[in-house]
């Protein structure tokens, strides 16, 4: 399936190894999804692992490597006025643009949509309990 990740499932892949979204991003890894990602989503991303968790340069650069290497980098061409929240519109152009199947998000105002132009949007758990 194709899925993007909202930049809070891939905070707590990183900060929480072991948990949900570790398994999450397992499944990109071993390629039983293909993930999607701007960079706008990678900027927030390392952002707050900088300001929030303290991580270092060489530490970020590392983890954006490793993205760039499982993750396909697209580039939203349009900008989306639907929801408030600009990093939450930064997941629906990538999403858009990637022609995803599937959001994964813990955010309340993204999951409301449920849906957005034919791309599902899961709480990490629903995600999990989907197969291929």
């Amino acid at each position: 399936m194709k899925v993007v990740f909202d930049s809070n499932i891939l905070v707590s892949a990183v900060v929480f190894p072991g948990g949900r979204a570790d398994e999450a991003l397992r499944r990109i890894v071993e390629e039983r999804d293909e993930l999607f990602l701007s960079n706008a989503i990678l900027g927030e991303l390392l952002g707050v692992l900088a300001k929030k968790f303290a991580r270092d340069a060489e530490t970020l650069s590392r983890l954006a490597l490793f993205l760039a290497g499982v993750a396909t980098i697209v580039r939203p061409g349009r900008r989306l006025k639907v929801l408030r929240d600009a990093a939450d519109k930064r997941i629906l152009e990538c999403a858009i643009t990637a022609r995803a199947e599937i959001i994964v998000t813990g955010d309340r105002e993204l999951l409301r949509l449920r849906d957005y132009r034919g791309v599902r949007i899961l709480a990490l758990r629903d995600y999990l309990e989907t197969t291929i």
